[in-house]
């Protein structure tokens, strides 16, 4: 273990066995519920039942999971939720998305939730039918731009991360092509693998066992060093894109008015839960990466999330379509 490591370890440690103010110094008392705003199966309730088990083996109450999907409605239920620190949301990039994406929202995005830290980042990659014509992300880039909505760009549904991210691909060639929009992204996998659908930006931890069978072309990782499991395919950046960077996060929320003393014992809980063996191994067999202790932290959190609600407005207002 690094002295990094241990570092943080020993100070999350620490956190959670100092007592808090009164009102927070019993905490917690009982079941924590994470709200993971998705359907059971995709990456947020997965990766929501992994962070949930390794806190639960640092705090002594359990820690549950409970699905209410889609995103925003799970992030409602949390947003009206009684500020003790009982009932959490897990969400991921597309929070920032629907501050924007959806105009009549019944909660605050930017000042109705605590951040309490960064859970991990994964990369998405550019990919396509087997066959398309170009050789490389600038090829791929000029052919969007030439061809524009005679291409199909499949998406997982507005505000997703295949969505955004293909926002920044159409973005990135100057053109539109014409979105698909599936119910997840699996079955746009199957329809690409078919060559019914041009295009598609997705997680790795979708599209690496298809990359790496070549069923799918693949451009490009959009995140900042090459994956891994994919040492062959450049990053956007170094493929001469790099306004095509992005990852797909997960954080941690709790309702706004939340005691702090209440968010640094949760947040202590995740800094451990981060550097659990047995999540960092289930993280790399997902191609996910956990947050660093920085990523994690509560300051970090706190700032980014209004950072990201910033960063895609005006992608999202650019591109003109809206959840409502």
């Amino acid at each position: 273990m690094t002295h990094s490591r241990r570092t943080v370890l020993a100070a999350a440690a620490l956190a959670l066995a100092v007592p808090g103010t009164a009102r927070a110094q019993d905490y917690p008392a009982r079941t924590i519920t994470i709200v993971a705003g998705a359907a059971a199966g995709g990456p947020t309730d997965v990766i929501s039942r992994l962070v949930a088990e390794a806190m639960a083996r640092h705090l002594p109450q359990p820690v549950v999971v409970e699905n209410i999907g889609p995103a925003h409605v799970g992030a409602q239920r949390v947003a009206q939720a009684r500020p003790d620190g009982y009932m959490l949301l897990m969400t991921n990039v597309g929070m920032a998305a629907g501050a924007t994406l959806f105009r009549r929202l019944s909660f605050d995005t930017l000042n109705g939730f605590a951040p309490l830290g960064l859970v991990s980042d994964a990369a998405m990659t550019i990919i396509a039918k087997p066959g398309f014509p170009a050789e490389n992300l600038a090829g791929l880039v000029a052919e969007l731009n030439r061809r524009g909505d005679a291409l199909n760009l499949g998406t997982a549904g507005l505000g997703s991360a295949a969505n955004l991210c293909g926002l920044l691909l159409q973005q990135a060639a100057g053109n539109r092509a014409t979105i698909v929009g599936f119910r997840g992204t699996a079955p746009a996998i199957t329809e690409l693998m078919a060559g019914r659908l041009d295009l598609l930006c997705d997680q790795a931890t979708n599209t690496a066992p298809f990359i790496r069978d070549n069923r799918v072309r693949a451009y490009g990782v959009t995140s900042l060093q090459r994956l891994p499991g994919l040492p062959d395919i450049p990053t956007t950046t170094e493929a001469g894109a790099p306004a095509i960077s992005m990852s797909t996060w997960h954080g941690l929320y709790a309702p706004a008015g939340t005691p702090e003393a209440v968010q640094q014992r949760i947040n202590a809980a995740l800094l451990l839960a981060m550097q659990d063996e047995r999540l960092r191994t289930r993280f790399a067999e997902l191609a996910t990466d956990p947050a660093t202790p920085e990523r994690a932290s509560l300051a970090f959190h706190r700032r980014f999330h209004g950072e990201e609600i910033a960063r895609w407005r005006p992608i999202i207002q650019a591109a003109g379509s809206y959840a409502d």
